[in-house]
C-alpha cells in the first residue's frame, strides 16, 4: 500500500517507521514546503499529522483528490464540520481520532464507564488534568477534549474549560507542559472524604504511530465519516 504523509515531524517519522516495517511504500512525505505534492503523490491513504494550521487544506487536498485520509491533528475541530460535509459530498473516506493508540481508546471508554457511574454522586467534583512535552503547540490537548466530551455526554458537567474552576457544571482541564516528559493524562473525581482517578501515560509514540498504520490498513477501502469507534468496534 502507497501511503503518504502529510506531516513529517516526529510522529510523521514514528509512523514511517512503522509503516516500512510492515512492507508499505511510501508515496510522500509532506510539509508546508510542499503541499502541492499531495495531488500527485498517487497514495492509496493519507496519514495526517501535520498543525493545526495545515490540517484543514491536507484534508480538503486529500478528499479532492479521492485518497482516503487518516488524521491525528488537533487544534483545528472546531471546522470538523466543513471536513465531514465535504467527505458526504464527495463521497470520500474521512477517518478522525484525537488519540489512536489502542490503549488511550480502552481510556476513553473506560472514562466514560466511569462517568455513568458516578453522576449520582454530587460531592465529587471531576477534572482532568494533562502534561506533555513544550513541543506540543496545543492546548488542552485533543485526547483532553474528548475525555471531557465523554464526561459531558454521560451527564456530569455541561461544558470544560482550560482552567480551574469551582463552577457548578465546569469541568477544569489543567494542562502542563514539561520537557521532556510521557504524555499523561488523568482523570481525577474528588471529595472531601475521597478521591478517585483513573490514568493514562504514554511512554513513547510506538503505540500511536501502530495504530494510525493499522487504521489506515484498514481504511483504504472504506467510505465515509469514521471513527476509533467504527474500528475497534467497542
Amino acid at each position: 500500500m502507497r501511503i503518504v504523509l502529510l506531516g513529517y515531524g516526529k510522529m510523521g517519522k514514528a509512523i514511517e517507521k512503522i509503516a516500512l516495517e510492515r512492507g508499505h511504500e511510501i508515496a510522500g512525505r509532506i510539509d508546508s514546503e510542499n503541499p502541492e505534492q499531495i495531488a500527485s503523490s498517487k497514495a492509496d491513504v493519507a496519514i495526517e499529522f501535520s498543525q493545526p494550521e495545515a490540517a484543514f487544506n491536507n484534508i480538503r487536498t486529500c478528499l479532492e483528490n479521492n485518497i482516503p485520509v487518516a488524521c491525528g491533528t488537533t487544534g483545528w475541530i472546531e471546522r470538523k464540520n466543513e471536513i465531514d460535509s465535504l467527505t458526504k459530498k464527495l463521497n470520500g473516506t474521512f477517518f478522525y481520532a484525537s488519540n489512536y493508540s489502542v490503549g488511550v481508546n480502552i481510556f476513553f471508554k473506560l472514562n466514560r464507564q466511569l462517568a455513568a457511574m458516578m453522576k449520582t454522586f454530587d460531592q465529587y467534583h471531576v477534572s482532568i488534568e494533562e502534561t506533555h512535552h513544550t513541543e506540543k503547540k496545543d492546548a488542552p490537548s485533543g485526547t483532553a477534549i474528548t475525555l471531557a466530551d465523554g464526561i459531558v455526554q454521560e451527564g456530569v458537567g455541561t461544558k470544560w474549560v482550560n482552567h480551574p474552576t469551582e463552577k457548578d457544571g465546569e469541568i477544569t482541564i489543567n494542562s502542563f507542559r514539561i520537557d521532556a516528559v510521557p504524555g499523561t493524562h488523568i482523570v481525577k473525581y474528588a471529595s472531601v472524604i475521597d478521591d478517585l482517578e483513573i490514568r493514562h501515560i504514554a511512554h513513547s509514540r510506538e503505540g500511536f504511530a501502530r495504530g494510525a498504520v493499522m487504521v489506515a490498513e484498514w481504511l483504504r477501502d472504506k467510505k465515509g465519516v469514521l471513527g476509533m469507534d467504527d474500528f475497534l468496534k467497542f
